[in-house]
C-alpha cells in the first residue's frame, strides 16, 4: 500500500462503531480537563486576541457540557435515592425519558 493509500485509509471514519458509541463523545472528565487547559492558556495571557476569543467561546461550550453532565448525574442520584425510599414511579419515569 502506498503512503497516499495509507493516508486516505486513515482519513475514513470508522464504520464499525455505531454513532452512539460512548467513545464518540468526550466524557465528563475529558471535557473538564479540556476546559482546565483552556483556562490555563487564557490566564497565561499569551494568546492573540482572536485566538483568546475563540478559546473563550470553546470554554463556554465545554462549561455548558460539564454543567449538563453534572445536572444529569444529580438527577440520577435523586431518582436512585427516591427509589431507595420506596418511590418507584420516579425511577420508571426517568428510564422512559432517556
Amino acid at each position: 500500500m502506498s503512503p497516499k493509500d495509507t493516508a486516505n485509509k486513515r482519513a475514513e471514519p470508522d464504520q464499525t462503531r455505531p454513532e452512539s458509541d460512548v467513545s464518540a463523545t468526550p466524557d465528563f472528565e475529558q471535557t473538564l480537563a479540556d476546559l482546565e487547559t483552556l483556562v490555563t492558556e487564557l490566564e497565561g495571557g499569551e494568546l492573540p486576541l482572536e485566538e483568546a476569543v475563540q478559546a473563550f467561546e470553546r470554554g463556554m461550550q465545554l462549561s455548558k457540557s460539564c454543567q449538563a453532565a453534572l445536572a444529569q448525574a444529580e438527577q440520577k442520584v435523586r431518582i436512585l435515592l427516591d427509589a431507595d425510599r420506596g418511590d418507584e414511579n420516579d425511577l420508571e419515569d426517568f428510564a422512559a425519558s432517556e
